[in-house]
């Protein structure tokens, strides 16, 4: 996290860390992109309702977030929203070659 980051002033720094470590952290590259480059991407402009959905997001099992990204598996109530349409586009996942 840089210190231009928008959330940086307002206290939400400790949490904003743990959600970009857990991003970042989920065990397969596969999802570390997915998960780690949609909150690099998206974070700056979260209000506190897309920082819990965030947070409840990263609960959830990596396969199953990946096939609604994907859209093999319907999207549950609980994550739909434009979010979870940002996220289905997946232009954010830059992959260093």
């Amino acid at each position: 996290m840089n210190d231009n980051d928008t959330h940086s002033d307002s206290g939400l720094a400790p949490r904003l860390a743990r959600m970009k470590f857990r991003a970042w952290h989920r065990g397969t590259r596969e999802a570390d992109y997915m998960f780690g480059c949609f909150f690099d991407t998206r974070h700056t402009g979260w209000d506190e309702a897309a920082l819990d959905w965030f947070e409840r997001l990263l609960e959830e099992d990596d396969v199953d977030v990946m096939a609604w990204a994907l859209g093999t598996q319907p999207v549950p109530q609980a994550f739909t929203g434009a979010e979870m349409d940002a996220m289905r586009r997946l232009d954010y996942v830059d992959i260093p070659r």
